[in-house]
């Protein structure tokens, strides 16, 4: 468990409005999940299809409060974009991760737990998790 701050939650899409629709739904599906910061970093600066580096930067900035952030992605450029910014070492919040899960499921999982107070490694995992999540 944390020390009362909660992991935050950055949800990396190619698209501005798959990222925000999927934050509303995880913090629904979480009970309103106010107290969880989730930010969305969906497209380019300029409103079209892609990656930014610059607003997932931005997005880990303000949903860190201590305690991790746990970055979900969509397709791959967005695992990439990621995965470079993790790279340089100082251009997302320490202890930053990319949790490899899938997007919508994962993160419902991430932001669930994270609203129980759970660290970071329990996030990653509640999400991981998700790719066992069968339908049939």
């Amino acid at each position: 468990m944390s020390d009362g701050k909660l992991v935050g939650i950055v949800l990396v899409s190619h698209s501005a409005e798959v990222a925000a629709s999927v934050a509303d739904l995880a913090k629904a599906l979480s009970g309103g999940g106010t107290a969880v910061l989730v930010a969305p970093a969906g497209g380019t600066e300029g409103g079209g299809f892609g990656t930014s580096a610059e607003l997932v930067r931005a997005a880990a900035a303000s949903v860190d409060r201590g305690a991790g952030v746990a970055v979900l992605t969509d397709l791959g450029s967005a695992v990439l974009t990621v995965k470079a910014l993790l790279a340089e070492g100082d251009e997302l919040p320490d202890n930053t991760r990319l949790v490899d899960a899938p997007f919508v499921e994962g993160a419902v999982a991430a932001v669930v737990t994270a609203a129980t107070g759970a660290d970071l490694a329990a996030v990653e995992a509640a999400a991981v998790e998700a790719y066992s999540y069968r339908k049939v």
